[in-house]
């Protein structure tokens, strides 16, 4: 008789989202495994949780955390205390994180200290950068998991730097970009072009949440007068998260429509999807939206000095501009005029990595 399989997979924050739903379709197709999903509740608005959920079609939570917001300590600590005793109570062959946020490291630990196996899906990425939270959360969750999952080559260099032994290592492609090429039919119904009065290539699309570049005013005041110059001849659209919201409030900072900013409330999965398709150029500091620009092939800014997703400047399609306001209106320029070295897609970026992801563990957990 074949052994049942536990699975816990954890999503918390709006990236997880995306990179959850292929491996539970996947997980799914195996008789022998019981997959359930704990949502720890870190993004908990409608916009940021739960529309995902509808959009992607993710099974129910088995357990919803609801940890919501706090400084990175507090926030960390509330989840391993409530996702412990979840573990107490209802023990897991085999925990599956994902990504680099406060949940990410804060299951693995629990686990981790449990003796459950745990198993990092994009594993391996490395900014080093460790002024930003989420390198210390990728760096700590790599080392603490039995199986690492990874996106793009330069994720299984770097874990072979830091001394991870090959067999733990499997390069299986990027389950976010299974979700986008999965998702992408359904996304060109959506309405949003017409809700907010823009056509197809006729607008940017603005995205910027990091510490590093909204905590401060000098460094937010700056971007803004940069985008603004870019908006007067594109309008951009800026779905504003939460954080920069009340960054923005804080420092009197307005994004106007005259100006040629239209600014939304963050947008679900498939609406957001369908922006990014129809832009003419994207300006972000998010880690995911530089590898969905690769594939949608949309000219990509990155408001950032490093990026631990190298293959996305190597493909041609995303150019790290950092904050220097004169090399972002240059990079502008040349995306808007046509002037792009695009290669092509990543390595295993085909819509299957929530496949091999789960092949890989059943095969190894599951007997």
């Amino acid at each position: 008789m074949t052994k049942q399989l536990s699975i816990v997979s954890i999503a918390g924050a709006r990236p997880n989202f995306m990179k959850i739903g292929p491996l539970a379709k996947a997980l799914a197709h195996y008789p022998s495994v019981e997959h359930r999903l704990v949502h720890t509740g870190q993004h908990y608005d409608q916009n940021m949780s739960d529309l995902f959920f509808r959009d992607l079609g993710l099974p129910k939570p088995w357990r919803n955390l609801e940890v919501g917001s706090g400084n990175h300590a507090t926030q960390t600590a509330e989840i391993m205390t409530r996702f412990d005793r979840v573990m107490e109570e209802a023990p897991a062959d085999l925990v599956v994180v994902v990504g680099d946020v406060n949940s990410t490291i804060a299951c693995a630990l629990v686990a981790a200290k449990r003796g459950i196996p745990v198993a990092h899906v994009e594993a391996g990425l490395r900014s080093y950068d460790r002024s930003m939270p989420e390198e210390i959360n990728r760096l700590l969750t790599d080392a603490i998991s039995d199986v690492l999952l990874v996106s793009e080559p330069s994720g299984v260099d770097n874990l072979r730097r830091e001394g991870v032994p090959d067999d733990r290592v499997h390069l299986v492609g990027n389950v976010m970009i299974d979700t986008l090429l999965s998702s992408r039919e359904k996304a060109r119904t959506s309405m949003i072009h017409a809700t907010l009065g823009i056509a197809h290539g006729a607008y940017g699309v603005v995205t910027l949440h990091r510490p590093s570049n909204v905590d401060d005013p000098a460094v937010m005041r700056e971007l803004v007068g940069v985008l603004g110059e870019i908006a007067r001849s594109l309008p951009l659209v800026f779905p504003v998260h939460p954080r920069t919201s009340a960054r923005l409030k804080s420092q009197g900072v307005e994004l106007r429509r005259e100006a040629g900013f239209l600014v939304t409330d963050p947008l679900g999965y498939l609406d957001f999807l369908a922006l990014m398709e129809g832009a003419r150029i994207i300006l972000t500091d998010s880690g995911g939206i530089q590898e969905e620009a690769c594939i949608l092939e949309v000219p990509c800014l990155t408001l950032r000095e490093n990026t631990e997703r190298p293959v996305t400047v190597s493909s041609g399609w995303n150019d790290l501009v950092g904050r220097d306001p004169e090399k972002i209106r240059g990079a502008a320029k040349r995306a808007l005029s046509g002037q792009t070295s695009a290669k092509s897609r990543p390595a295993l970026w085909d819509g299957r990595a929530g496949e091999r992801i789960a092949e890989i563990l059943v095969r190894r957990y599951g007997s």
